[in-house]
Parts: C-alpha cells; sequence; structure tokens
C-alpha cells in the first residue's frame, strides 16, 4: 500500500501518514476473524486506488487526443 500511496493525490506524506495512523489504531487486534476482515478491508483499498489511478492515465491521455468541447 506504501508503494502505490506514492502517487496519491494529495501527496505521499499525507498517504503515509493516514497509513501509519490506520496500523496503528489495530495494533492490538487479535481475533483471526477480525483480522481476515481489516486484510479484506485493505486490499478493498488498494483496488480503490489502482481504480483512481488508472482513471487518472485514462483521462490524462484522453485529453492529449482529443479536443475539449
Amino acid at each position: 500500500m506504501l508503494f502505490l500511496g506514492r502517487e496519491y493525490p494529495k501527496g505521499a506524506d499525507y498517504f503515509r501518514d493516514r497509513l501509519r495512523a490506520a496500523f496503528a489504531k489495530n495494533k492490538d487486534v487479535h481475533d483471526p476473524e477480525k483480522i481476515k476482515e481489516l486484510i479484506s478491508r485493505g486490499e478493498f483499498v488498494v483496488k480503490e486506488l489502482e481504480a483512481l489511478y488508472y482513471l487518472r492515465k485514462y483521462r490524462a491521455l484522453k485529453k492529449r487526443y482529443y479536443e475539449t468541447e
């Protein structure tokens, strides 16, 4: 996730701080079910970030090749 945060719109430092806070908040969780739930939430966030980046790249390419109205 930290690697994906390098291109975050609000900046890598903002993303790193938020990520660190999320991990620190859940550092005392020992329940296996809760851990699985948190991991699945993290995977969801990764997919959302990837979609955000792909959309941004698509919009940039579209701007280059098509005129705006």
